[in-house]
């Protein structure tokens, strides 16, 4: 038989084969880099981003479509540009999981929608937290729930209402510009930026010059998908999951500044991003990072929308390719090489009463897996107003923070937010727990989370009230990660199992040990995954419960989770 490779003929003598070697090259498939002049085909996310600047659809929902009301939207402009203004409609009431994957994006979606608020560097003022609770109460139907990205998250939002929204944030300096899309979205910062006692540099100045001159900026807002960043002097965000992220380090030569990395994202391949290895100094911050927004613009892969986040560009290119990229085309200079990042000796989440470098204090205290509302956001501005404080901060981990505390005043706030259902003193199981939005409103949800959440924090707060050691545990309604389940203590990623009674249930896929760089000793993977280990939702509490007490028993001395997880046998481990 003849070789398969050998089946092209010479056109001047048909009975010769043509050598595999003598083939002209075929060029290699474009992956849509507008750089290298790969502008076709376009999947359909690209076409709706070709056809009209999605910032554009702003004005058409505030003089038609608010106007008309939801039957009047057009349908690239609902399921697509309505994103760059933090709008997402929102799954209908009743369908259940299994759904989720079969129905048309119309049969699931109902006529509200899912409103992010940005609030870069998760700062807001007394002021602006009661317009957050004044639009839940009004508009929302009192949701406000805190995410992982320092966001406010509202539901039930109708598009009659948004100019309104939209006047109302806008009149206290915020707003929802590129909270969704694929374009820059909320910049992470750490929540106690200019108050740490250990912060030698406050990078809030970058934050703000990045979000004035880049987000609602044309040149950025068609990126090939999203584009999250993190800035921070302390290690107190999970600078590892983001596209771009710089932590502060002190160069031996030129002192404090910026260590830089990129490439990080978890969802269906997650990937933690990469140090590039240089030094960036506080004012040269926003250049980089348009530098490193303007390499995804122009060379991120756009054919393939699984394959378009930055991640992929770097894992392909390497680091050293993306730096000398970045510095050749993008900003003309080298960068000075650089330290890395100090580690803490434990890792932050600023819970609990802390002193500020003024000498007052700031307590960071717990919701329920994210989980609150804007009468208790009122109420909250309220007690923070009685306690001689005007500043709110948000944490990449759905807690929230109260600065400028007066010392004499601290117990008397910490009981307050008690009272109102935020813990400043909370179980180790409501602090380490985080959960997405799930079936609830969600349109790619398979199962419920927050009300899970929740039922598992007061299980585990009952049963293992004396609890000493630090567990997290995340609950993903779907495999898109948007509560890091794959760098959790306890991931737990939605699916539909089969019960015991043959019938479909809810249930999780675990993952186990998992977590990132943020403390010395810490070393960032994403744990393990046991094979066939899973649990229904039912089942949930109990397995939490006894997986637990099987680590009391068997940790060694200061051992955490993580640790005991990577050498523990399997089957104590299901």
């Amino acid at each position: 038989m003849e070789d398969a490779t050998m089946v092209l003929r010479n056109p001047a003598r048909p009975e010769d084969p043509i050598p595999q070697s003598a083939r002209a090259p075929r060029r290699p498939r474009g992956e849509g880099q507008w750089a290298l002049g790969h502008h076709e085909p376009l999947n359909a996310n690209e076409r709706i981003k070709k056809d009209d600047d999605p910032l554009n659809v702003r004005a058409r929902i505030e003089n038609i479509y608010a106007h008309q009301g939801f039957a009047s939207i057009d349908p690239q402009d609902l399921r697509g540009r309505f994103r760059w203004w933090g709008l997402y409609t929102q799954r209908k009431a009743g369908i259940d999981g299994g759904r989720t994957a079969v129905l048309e994006p119309h049969e699931l979606e109902d006529e509200f929608f899912m409103l992010r608020v940005r609030v870069d560097g998760g700062q807001l003022s007394v002021a602006q937290l009661r317009v957050v609770a004044e639009i839940s109460r009004e508009f929302a139907r009192d949701t406000a729930d805190l995410t992982d990205r320092q966001n406010i998250q509202y539901h039930w939002i109708r598009v009659e209402d948004m100019p309104e929204i939209w006047r109302r944030l806008e009149s206290v300096g915020l707003q929802t510009t590129e909270a969704c899309g694929d374009c820059p979205r909320i910049v992470l910062g750490s929540p106690v930026a200019g108050v740490a006692r250990d912060e030698v540099v406050d990078p809030t100045p970058a934050i703000d010059e990045i979000v004035r001159r880049y987000v609602g900026d044309k040149q950025y807002a068609n990126l090939p998908r999203k584009f999250k960043s993190s800035i921070s002097w302390l290690v107190d965000t999970p600078y590892e999951t983001n596209d771009i992220a710089f932590l502060g380090a002190v160069h031996p030569d030129h002192g404090p500044g910026f260590d830089l990395w990129v490439g990080g994202g978890l969802s269906t391949n997650p990937m933690l991003a990469q140090r590039l290895g240089v030094w960036v100094p506080l004012h040269e911050v926003p250049d980089v990072w348009a530098g490193v927004a303007g390499i995804f613009r122009d060379y991120g892969y756009r054919r393939l929308r699984h394959r378009a986040r930055l991640k992929f560009l770097v894992a392909d290119w390497g680091v050293a390719k993306f730096r000398e990229v970045l510095e050749q085309e993008y900003l003309g200079r080298a960068l000075r090489d650089g330290p890395s990042a100090e580690l803490p000796a434990q890792q932050i989440d600023h819970i609990g009463v802390h002193e500020q470098r003024d000498g007052r204090n700031y307590v960071g205290a717990a919701a329920t897996v994210g989980r609150v509302s804007g009468s208790q956001l009122t109420r909250l501005a309220d007690v923070i107003e009685a306690h001689g404080s005007e500043r709110v901060r948000l944490t990449p981990y759905q807690k929230l923070l109260v600065l400028d505390v007066p010392p004499d005043r601290t117990e008397s706030l910490v009981e307050a937010l008690g009272e109102i259902g935020l813990s400043a003193r909370p179980s180790a199981w409501r602090r380490g727990a985080m959960a997405c939005t799930g079936l609830e409103f969600c349109k790619l949800a398979i199962v419920e989370t927050k009300a899970r959440g929740a039922e598992l924090v007061a299980r585990l707060e009952e049963r293992l009230r004396d609890f000493d050691a630090d567990i997290t545990i995340h609950l993903n309604g779907c495999p898109n990660a948007c509560a890091r389940t794959q760098v959790a203590d306890i991931g737990l990623r939605g699916q539909l199992m089969v019960g015991a009674d043959g019938r479909q249930v809810e249930g999780f896929q675990v993952h186990l040990g998992g977590g990132l760089g943020m403390a010395q000793g810490r070393a960032a993977g994403f744990g393990r995954k046991p094979r066939g280990l899973k649990v229904t939702a039912a089942e949930l509490p109990e397995y939490v419960e006894q997986l637990a007490r099987r680590y009391l028993a068997g940790r060694a001395d200061g051992e955490t989770f993580a640790s005991w997880v990577i050498r523990a046998d399997e089957g104590e481990l299901r």
